[in-house]
């Protein structure tokens, strides 16, 4: 049995319900002893595989879900979600050797729901210094407000960006969003002026909510969408009354028209830490700068994963950059959208 530090905890009568989801014989022996040891936790089910969990949470309820990826069957990435799904009110924490900080898997992981990940070292090392370390991420993870996620609201705006294959991207995404979400989007996809009017009336079936092609002085408004003109840039700029549309026609540094850019930078400026901008499949870099501004002002960026980019220009310069915390599908980051979540 390994030592544990003692960690004080909140008293109360029913003891964390702990699932843990590992092919490992050895890791659910070493972390179901850890589990145990910890004051008001309770490993309540070891399986060696999502399909075997899920099969468990038909009929049972669990407070918090230890993941592994590398899995048979389902992987864990693939279950996460699903996951997610089956046990709405369980709190998923990623357990792999894969998650070190910052890692895409990481952020992918985080990107799906999960509220931490842990890197999980080799069997041999697991003792001491990693019964300490887990049993502190587990209270973390468990703490409430202190799961590394601001829920709900914490975005004032969502910003898309995207060139090449991002008419195709655009629907997945849009599907994976409820109508109950209604912060309001700006998408600025590189399009001929001709296909605008015609594109924002394929996205207003596809969102499920109006959708408008910018004009100057359009105000943003709660469960509606804007698609940036193919002549213009869309800015965003404060208005008496709330924030405003502002179409630009200065060239770009990037030479496209319109620029992903300039709607990121507005954004960064006016919605600082609670603005979202995604990066869909696009060739060359535009968005890189602006993405770089929401950074700066606290935001956060997320992007198509490379498997699924037509073009993986766009989104690999901001994840190549270190600008991005969310990875993923595009229906993955339309459920990253819906869920409002800010990665740690």
């Amino acid at each position: 049995m390994v030592a544990l530090p003692s960690v004080a905890v909140a008293a109360s009568p029913d003891p964390v319900r702990v699932l843990l989801i590992d092919d490992s014989v050895v890791t659910r022996v070493v972390v179901a002893r850890v589990v145990d040891a910890m004051a008001g936790h309770v490993v309540h089910a070891a399986v060696s595989s999502v399909e075997a969990a899920l099969g468990l949470l038909a009929h049972n309820a669990v407070d918090l879900i230890l993941l592994d990826l590398n899995l048979p069957g389902m992987d864990g990435l693939s279950g996460l979600p699903v996951l997610a799904q089956a046990a709405p009110a369980s709190r998923i924490m990623v357990l792999s050797s894969d998650c070190i900080d910052g890692s895409p898997a990481a952020l992918h992981a985080r990107s799906l729901g999960a509220v931490a990940t842990f890197a999980k070292p080799a069997s041999a090392a697991m003792a001491g210094r990693f019964a300490d370390e887990l049993t502190a991420a587990i209270h973390r993870a468990m703490e409430p407000g202190e799961d590394g996620s601001a829920v709900g609201d914490a975005f004032d705006v969502v910003a898309i960006g995207a060139s090449t294959g991002g008419i195709h991207a655009l629907p997945p995404l849009l599907d994976a969003i409820p109508a109950a979400f209604d912060v309001p989007i700006l998408i600025t996809q590189h399009l001929p002026e001709s296909f605008t009017p015609y594109f924002a009336k394929q996205l207003e079936r596809l969102a499920a909510r109006p959708v408008d092609v910018a004009r100057d002085g359009l105000r943003l408004r709660r469960g509606r969408v804007i698609l940036a003109p193919g002549d213009a840039h869309m800015r965003v700029v404060q208005a008496p009354d709330g924030a405003a549309i502002r179409l630009d026609r200065t060239p770009s540094a990037t030479g496209c028209m319109p620029s992903v850019d300039p709607m990121f930078e507005s954004i960064a400026r006016l919605f600082g830490p609670r603005a979202l901008g995604i990066v869909l499949s696009g060739m060359g870099r535009d968005g890189l700068q602006g993405a770089g501004a929401i950074r700066a002002a606290g935001g956060v960026v997320a992007a198509q994963n490379q498997a699924t980019s037509v073009v993986w220009g766009m989104p690999r310069a901001v994840t190549e950059a270190g600008l991005t915390l969310a990875i993923g599908t595009p229906a993955q980051l339309g459920q990253f959208i819906a869920r409002g979540q800010r990665p740690a």
